[in-house]
């Protein structure tokens, strides 16, 4: 059990939290959250000893041990895979490395024999003979394939480092779990079996997610961050998200009463405060308005930006049609005979963990990838917008947010340019911010803009979720249920996908496996489930 007790932190003059009480308790999953530079991965690290806070205590019970998932991908280079999710249990691994040396002596004494039987006894009550089992357990769940095992952290790409330090933070069953981001990496069967592990997991959980199928499915209570106050709900996301905005409402409707009251006072006491006979009443009046607090009714700091898709012309029968594509990419294919047809109102979400073969796919579709061979033919009708995943080379010059927009902007008016941008949060001077600085969820939310200026009848989006907030998730999520055009998109949020797609298309070794219907009938569909298993041979990656 962690208990927080009056904390408070300050950056300069900034307050990031101030008087926090909070208890988290066995068997619950709590779920951080809050708007992007609230705090989050602050506070965990706060929960973790990692920073020191200026205030208060945090109190973990005694004997408690606090596992967290480190963000230092490098940090565990010269160590094999096995050895390195091991380690996530310390005192597990010192005893092994111990018991290792030990034995490994070549003059063994009395005294060895001694300690190596206590190292054994320790080794056995620690769970060290089931260790590598449990490990692999984990790693096969995180699509991690067993001929990596004994691999060293410098061995692999990025992606796989991300699951092996996922699998060192579960590992041992801690008492204390902390999450930043767990879900950022995983494919969707991974994010299920995650999920899935936590859910089961009778210990406390503390996450920080972007991912609101995940917060929905896993968590017990939220914790919502807002103008440095930590408030604890009860219940999944959608729960919160309904309680909160019920509060919102109400907070706004007391703050515009209290509005009105203030200025029906300022009103009276203006027109009266010289007035003999009414001097008294306006003195009253004044007191009043000095104890009628506006500043104490906050709504909320979050931020919506608006996102709304509008074709400036109808789409035809005729959309687009994919002929025996084969595509290669340094040196290995990753497309072969890949054939399909998109027709009018299809919003098809492209599943499954080649995410190599749909970010090839979506490159060729936009025509900025040649293939080996095959053809693209697009209706005469249609105009696509494209997002790639990978868009730090469109924003490498120095010019305004604003200089950067007018150049997709049908109308050249620096007011409505500037109008444009401050709908997608860059309001003031956050509009004149060079591009080259600006952060991945900036980025985000300039393509997006972008799209949206082009009047195009067809999305091409590949994992467009990425460093954006949950607000700026669910601003986009809207604006694409509500687009009558063609999308054909790639996601990893599960709820992004569910709430969008009326089809499914899935990259398959040899294949592609190809369903008309919503995303959650896809994955429960047993003849489905038999492709992918016989297509994979048991395996995810």
């Amino acid at each position: 059990m962690i208990t927080i007790t009056d904390v408070s932190l300050k950056f300069g003059e900034r307050s990031l939290f101030k008087d926090v009480n909070l208890k988290f308790t066995p068997g619950n999953c709590y779920g951080i959250i809050g708007a992007n530079g609230a705090g989050k991965s602050t506070f965990l690290k706060i929960l973790s000893g990692e920073i020191k806070h200026d205030l208060g205590s945090v109190s973990v019970s005694a004997g408690q041990r606090i596992a967290v998932l480190k963000q230092d991908h490098f940090a565990f280079e010269e160590y094999t895979v096995m050895e390195t999710v091991i380690m996530g249990y310390p005192k597990l691994h010192r005893i092994m490395k111990e018991r290792e040396a030990v034995y490994a002596k070549e003059n063994f004494t009395e005294k060895d024999g001694m300690r190596a039987s206590e190292l054994e006894g320790e080794f056995a009550e620690l769970g060290g003979w089931e260790a590598e089992s449990q490990a692999a357990q984990m790693l096969a769940g995180l699509g991690i394939d067993e001929t990596e095992h004994n691999k060293t952290m410098a061995e692999l790409d990025e992606a796989q480092k991300v699951r092996i330090l996922l699998a060192q933070a579960l590992f041992g069953a801690p008492d204390i779990l902390l999450l930043d981001e767990p879900t950022n990496g995983l494919d969707l069967e991974s994010i299920s079996w995650l999920e899935d592990f936590l859910i089961d997991f009778p210990n406390t959980v503390i996450v920080v997610s972007h991912d609101r199928h995940f917060l929905n499915t896993v968590c017990t209570h939220i914790c919502d961050i807002d103008f440095g106050k930590i408030t604890l709900y009860s219940g999944n996301y959608d729960f919160w998200y309904q309680m909160s905005q019920m509060l919102q409402r109400q907070a706004r409707e007391q703050l515009k009463k209290r509005e009105e009251k203030a200025k029906e006072l300022k009103e009276f006491i203006q027109r009266f405060a010289s007035n003999a006979a009414k001097s008294r009443q306006a003195t009253s009046r004044k007191k009043v308005l000095e104890k009628l607090d506006l500043e104490n009714i906050t709504v909320t700091s979050r931020k919506f930006p608006f996102v709304g898709f509008k074709p400036e012309r109808a789409i035809g029968n005729n959309v687009l049609r994919v002929e025996k594509l084969r595509v290669s990419m340094d040196g290995t294919e990753v497309l072969r005979d890949f054939s399909f047809i998109v027709n009018k109102n299809d919003k098809i979400a492209f599943a499954g963990p080649r995410h190599i073969a749909k970010t090839a796919l979506f490159d060729v579709l936009a025509g900025l990838r040649k293939p080996d061979s095959g053809d693209v033919y697009w209706g005469q009708t249609v105009s696509f917008s494209y997002f790639p995943k990978e868009n730090a080379s469109v924003f490498s010059g120095t010019e305004s947010i604003t200089d950067w927009l007018r150049q997709y902007s049908p109308d050249q008016d620096d007011t409505y340019v500037r109008g444009f941008l401050g709908r997608m949060l860059f309001s003031g001077d956050e509009a004149l911010k060079p591009v080259n600085v600006l952060s991945g969820g900036e980025r985000v939310r300039c393509m997006l803009a972008r799209m949206m200026l082009s009047g195009a009848n067809a999305l091409i989006l590949d994992e467009p979720t990425n460093h954006l907030d949950l607000e700026a998730i669910t601003a986009l999520n809207d604006g694409l249920i509500a687009f009558g055009g063609i999308i054909l998109f790639n996601s990893h949020d599960h709820q992004f996908l569910g709430s969008i797609a009326n089809r499914v298309i899935e990259i398959i070794p040899g294949g592609m496996i190809d369903r008309v219907c919503p995303f959650d009938d896809y994955l429960a569909d047993p003849h489905v489930k038999e492709l992918r298993s016989a297509a994979y041979n048991g395996k995810t990656a």
